[in-house]
């Protein structure tokens, strides 16, 4: 099954999300420009991207595993909603969530050489893989007020984390 999404290319080559394998729930989104990011900023990395995402649908946007498992940046509101209404650009929010002594990691492509001397920033170069997105399914909730809804279906009870360990 696939869905017909309409895509604008708002800056200059801005590139197209890409599936890196058959099969995949994901398409690779790439930055349409450089950004630096030191310990402890949140920055927005442009996609340089408008879509048309038909109604009863989003995109989720989630990180890339590889980047959450070789460096300390983050999709900090993973997933991220972009709505079927929305028109505009859409970026990728990257927290950088190292101190200071991050340790230098040879496999990460995003690290900032050691003679720039700002260990812990790392710099994301425009056409970097920085996030996938995934097309779901939004059916819409219509709400029905009753006197008790532990009456219906199951009761499970309890509070935050009332299903972990107990004593």
């Amino acid at each position: 099954m696939s869905v017909e999404i309409f895509i604008e290319l708002c800056r200059e080559d801005a590139v197209l999300p890409k599936y890196a394998n058959p099969g995949d729930a994901g398409m690779d989104v790439y930055a349409a420009e450089s950004a630096v990011i030191a310990p402890g900023e949140t920055v927005v990395v442009p996609t340089g991207l408008k879509l048309a995402i038909p109604e009863g649908y989003e995109i989720q946007v989630r990180p890339r595993s590889g980047i959450s498992f070789k460096t300390p940046l983050r999709v900090p509101n993973s997933p991220g909603t972009i709505d079927s209404g929305y028109r505009d650009e859409f970026g990728i929010i990257i927290s950088n969530s190292s101190d200071m002594e991050v340790p230098d990691n040879s496999e990460s492509p995003f690290t900032l050489d050691e003679k720039e001397n700002r260990k812990g920033t790392y710099i994301i170069r425009k056409g970097d893989r920085i996030a996938q997105i995934v097309l779901q399914v939004v059916p819409k909730m219509e709400f029905t007020i009753v006197d008790s809804v532990r009456e219906i279906g199951s009761n499970r009870g309890g509070g935050f984390g009332s299903t972990g360990i107990t004593k």
